[in-house]
């Protein structure tokens, strides 16, 4: 078990009233515990909270009701026991006994046009042993042949468009290995979440891909390391997990994240591990 001290803090400048839907929360799920929590509003404004499944992301809505300063403060104490797994094949699921809540994973979606890039998908990973191999192989080839370089990208980029420009950022290469899994028929999804090690602290995404009877976590960027990820949100594209979706007109004036932990010193990090989840 690996405890975590992290937050977020948001200012804005609203010019008339405003509706903010925030995803900066922790989720809670069975590998991940939020110990102590504390929301801030400045200023002090009632909000709304929903959980959606799956990977139980939290949204927090906030109605700003006059033009002027307004900031958010999100700071809380997690437990993350991440799932190890050593086995030398984790085998893909036949689509025929799928669970059915997994199977939307497949379809394209708005930045994953996994039915555009099918043809290459077969191309170059058709020949690869089906499983946990093949998508480590897809990752392997996303950091091989795409430069990751900030900048380079909209939040209108999808993967078609970084497969071609072959430049982009986190969350392009979460896109492009989400795509080319549902290519090849593997459902697959797009995930957020606080990590540590990244300079300048940001929120990160990685994917997860469906395999026998759970979600694996993966990240072709090879930033960070998976077991030092604390999940935010889940979704099937960038779309559905956006840290701030604002209603009116505003502007951000100020964004600072931080997170640090420490493993228990009971636990065994395996360096025979081969992935972890948090579903």
């Amino acid at each position: 078990m690996q405890r975590f001290n992290l937050g977020a803090r948001l200012q804005y400048r609203t010019f008339e009233p405003a509706t903010f839907v925030f995803n900066i929360a922790v989720a809670e799920n069975d590998h991940q515990k939020v110990v102590s929590e504390d929301i801030r509003l400045l200023p002090e404004l009632d909000f709304e909270q929903h959980v959606y499944e799956p990977g139980d992301s939290r949204y927090l809505r906030v109605n700003v009701p006059t033009a002027g300063s307004f900031e958010i403060d999100y700071r809380a104490t997690v437990e993350s026991t991440p799932y190890y797994s050593t086995a030398p094949v984790i085998a893909e699921v036949p689509h025929a006994v799928m669970p059915l809540d997994v199977l939307t994973y497949l379809y394209p979606s708005r930045y994953c046009e996994s039915d555009r890039l099918m043809r290459l998908a077969e191309l170059q990973f058709g020949y690869l042993l089906p499983g946990y191999s093949r998508v480590q192989g897809i990752c392997n080839w996303i950091y091989d042949n795409v430069v990751y370089l900030s900048g380079s990208t909209s939040s209108g980029t999808s993967a078609f468009n970084t497969v071609t420009e072959r430049a982009g950022v986190c969350r392009d290469f979460a896109h492009l290995g989400i795509a080319f899994c549902r290519a090849l028929g593997v459902p697959a999804r797009f995930v957020t979440g606080y990590v540590v090690g990244l300079n300048p602290p940001d929120f990160h995404a990685a994917f997860e891909v469906y395999l026998e009877d759970r979600w694996y976590l993966f990240d072709a960027t090879r930033l960070v390391s998976l077991d030092q990820f604390i999940r935010v949100g889940t979704g099937h594209d960038a779309a559905d997990v956006s840290f701030a979706t604002i209603f009116g007109p505003v502007e951000m004036t100020w964004m600072e994240l931080f997170i640090n932990g420490e493993a228990d010193s009971d636990t065994d990090m395996a360096t025979t591990a081969i992935s972890t989840i948090a579903i």
